[in-house]
Parts: C-alpha cells; structure tokens; sequence
C-alpha cells in the first residue's frame, strides 16, 4: 500500500544508482513528497552495499556526525519495521586483549557520554557472559548499545520493491544511465527522460558520469576482503557485533583518546604486516547463523581483482586472537570496493552543474551513515527552497 501523497506539481527526481546510498535518497526523496525514479544498470545492486558486515555502527563516528549516525539507525529502524528483513539491535562491543587497548577503551568510557555516546566498560567476566565468543585473552570491552545488525544482501534485494510499493517510487533496473544534460537524462537503450533535478549515487564508479569531476577531487578506491563461516550448529549465537583493538586506530571517534598514538605505534612495531594491508579484525552473525569475519584496507594502485591469501591469513590470526567460534569453517569469502576521497568524511557530495547533485559514500561507512545522511541533505534543500518562497 503506497504511503506517498503528491501532488501534480510533485517535483520530478531521478535518482541513478541502488546500493544504499541511492536507496536512501530514493526513499527520503519520496517520503518528502517528490516524484522518484531509481536506476540500477544491474538487475540488482551488485557493489560494496552487499559486500559488507552489516553493522550500522554510530560507535564508530565522531561526534559532529553522531546526530547524523544517530538519526541514520532511527531511520533503519523504520525500515526493518516495514520490510520485515532480518535485524538484530545486539548492541557493540570493543574487546581488549592489550593493556593499550583497555587504556584507549578506558579513556573513551570516561569521555563518551558527555559527548553523547551511550557506552560503558565491562570487565572480562562481565564480556565473556554478553559475547560466548571472548577468548581467554580479553581483559575487559566497550560495550554500546546503539548499534544494530542488518543482512545487507537481503536489504538491498528487498528495498527496490519496498520503494515501488510502500513510496511510489519507480524502479527501473537493470537500465544504466549513461548521460546526464538537466533536464534531460539519457539510458543505455536509448531513452531520454525528462527530471527537475538527478541525484547520482554511482559509488566507486568514476568513468560512467562526469569522470573529470572525480579526477579533479582526487577520488580513488578502497578494497576490502572479506569472509564468512557456515551457519553455527545449534543455534549458537555471537551475542553483540564485535570489534577489536586493531579497530581503535581506523574508526574516528576514538581519536579523542590520548592513548591512541601509543597504540598506533605498537601495533606498527610489532605488525607491520597489519598496517600494510589495513586490516583491523571484527566479527558479526546474521540471521542465518553464519558469522561474518574481516577485514583489510588496500588503496589505490593497490586495488585489483585478485585476493591474496596472505590477507585472509593475517585477519584469521588476529581473529582467532579475540574470538572462539564453534566452527570456522568458511562458506564464503569475497571482495568489495568503495570509494575514498583525500579529505576526511564519510560522503562526497557536489554539484557539477544546477540541478545535478553527486552523493557518492567514501568513508566505508554507507550502511551507518546514508539514511541519515539523505535525510539531512533533502530537509536542507527543502528548508532552503522554503526560505527563498519556492515551497508552498
């Protein structure tokens, strides 16, 4: 049953790509009242958006972007609500097997809440009874309860019909975009369509639309591999996602912890081999029982389509350092890229020409980040018009 309510005047958006980042723009887009078409060039979004853990994260982001993040996992609860795909809000927790890491998790405990994080420490005990996992070498966490897991493969499958359905939007897949001239947009087959306004959420592809506008910001790619476990027999659950120690030196908010540069230095020291292929370990289960394990950071020159099996070997050392499952059997493993920009921030956003806007995620951080991202950035523009007498 179809929610939206437009009318004939309703602003015609296309919006071009349908991994998460254009999912959320389709979305917020309609729910504001304007006329929507989603293009996908695949016949399902093939990219970083269903390569991923499945962890929508606010932990992770600092906190002039913890409103964001925040309104982001409200937004996901929305959605889980309506599609009924598989989610779990476990909650995160940050395992130390370090005396350094207990030191940076400590001074984030003490300075997180008034900065408007929801976290405690525990003791190891106290880890070991929330995570089954924890190995013997945990000496306490970080335990946050914001944090929830989605399947991604099963939510960005289902969005599409959701979108259809449930927000009038029209869903045009498998039809690549392949020229943008507002107000004309032009598809692979030869159509030209007529928008007000196209929002383009390509991700790490720079060469289909306005390749020059991504050389020009310096946009290149990041590769992440990943894996995941068969199913755990007898319904054996993980308990919270869980992060280690190696993460605390990739995710931004930990970055106001005193301790962090001495850790950074030791885990250089010690494993250089971990910095070469950024890899910082964490673990999170799906509604299938199967655990998702990973994951690496290769940039640049470094990307290409061949996984190194040293990588995998490196995570599951560091894994089997922090965690026990019952079974490590792998059913899967795989790659994902997603964009990267030289400046700090989980999204590029710019409009090259009036009434073209590109949003393109770059922080790995599009499952946490991009519902709350779309909906700031189609509320400003509304704000904007209505300020200036464009709305009624």
């Amino acid at each position: 049953m179809k929610t939206c309510n437009r009318g004939a005047l309703a602003e015609r958006v296309a919006v071009v790509g349908g991994g998460i980042v254009g999912v959320a723009h389709a979305w917020r887009e309609a729910a504001a009242g304007a006329e929507v078409t989603l293009f996908e060039r695949s016949r399902r979004a093939e990219g970083a958006s269903v390569r991923n853990f499945g962890m929508v994260w606010p932990i992770g982001q600092p906190a002039e972007r913890r409103e964001a993040a925040l309104r982001s996992r409200a937004l996901w609860d929305e959605f889980v609500c309506e599609t009924r795909v598989w989610s779990r809000p476990s909650g995160s927790l940050h395992l130390a097997t370090r005396g350094d890491e207990l030191a940076v998790l400590e001074e984030f405990a003490a300075a997180g809440p008034e900065l408007g994080y929801d976290c405690q420490m525990l003791s190891a005990a106290a880890c070991r009874q929330r995570c089954p996992a924890a190995s013997e070498r945990v000496l306490g966490g970080l335990s946050s309860p914001t944090e929830m897991g989605v399947d991604p493969r099963e939510a960005i499958a289902t969005a599409p019909a959701w979108l259809a359905e449930r927000h009038g939007v029209r869903i045009e897949m498998g039809v690549a975009v392949v020229e943008v001239e507002p107000p004309s947009l032009v598809t692979g087959d030869g159509r030209r369509w007529q928008f007000d306004r196209v929002t383009i959420c390509s991700g790490a592809d720079y060469a289909t639309l306005y390749p020059d506008l991504f050389a020009e910001h310096g946009l290149s790619r990041c590769k992440l591999q990943m894996m995941r476990t068969a199913p755990q027999a007898g319904g054996w659950r993980i308990g919270p996602m869980v992060a280690s120690g190696l993460t605390l030196r990739h995710y931004e908010n930990f970055a106001i912890c005193p301790s962090l540069e001495a850790l950074r230095q030791r885990i250089g020291d010690e494993s250089p081999e971990l910095d070469r292929h950024g890899i910082h370990v964490m673990a999170a289960q799906n509604g299938l029982g199967e655990v998702v394990l990973g994951d690496s950071h290769e940039y640049g020159e470094s990307v290409t389509p061949f996984d190194s099996e040293e990588i995998t070997r490196l995570m599951l050392r560091e894994l089997k350092r922090l965690i026990d499952l019952p079974d490590w059997e792998l059913a899967a493993r795989w790659h994902g890229v997603y964009a990267v920009q030289p400046r700090p921030g989980v999204q590029f956003t710019f409009s090259p020409v009036d009434g073209v806007t590109v949003a393109v995620a770059t922080g790995g951080c599009g499952m946490t980040m991009s519902f709350g991202l779309a909906d700031k950035m189609v509320h400003s523009r509304r704000g904007a018009l209505a300020g200036a007498g464009g709305l009624s």
